[in-house]
């Protein structure tokens, strides 16, 4: 993925809790075939998008985060906006559902 940066459990809180705009966590795994089929339509969207912050988090590298997040199934994309859980996504969701959900997103006050 090119335009999109990877977290961590130890860069978690200031790349995605502290932003200074929306953040699109995409929860997945390298042997996740979904995840797969997600990563061309996000880092697309990250490549476009000025306004949304795009970032993965690994699970079986970052299982910390995934416990706090309840992440129980791959991929999961969660919008982030203020630290807050604003939209969760499970499982493989079109451009066109993804843009849909971030239309409505509040700024980052």
């Amino acid at each position: 993925m090119g335009n999109m940066r990877e977290v961590t459990d130890a860069t978690w809180d200031e790349q995605v809790l502290a932003a200074d705009r929306p953040v699109v966590v995409d929860f997945w795994a390298p042997w996740c075939g979904p995840c797969r089929v997600m990563e061309p339509i996000l880092d697309d969207m990250a490549g476009t998008r000025s306004d949304v912050g795009f970032v993965k988090l690994n699970v079986d590298d970052n299982f910390q985060t995934a416990a706090r997040y309840d992440i129980l199934s791959i991929p999961t994309l969660m919008v982030f906006v203020g630290g807050e859980v604003q939209r969760k996504l499970i499982g493989t969701v079109s451009r066109a559902k993804l843009e849909q959900e971030l239309a409505g997103l509040a700024p980052v006050s």
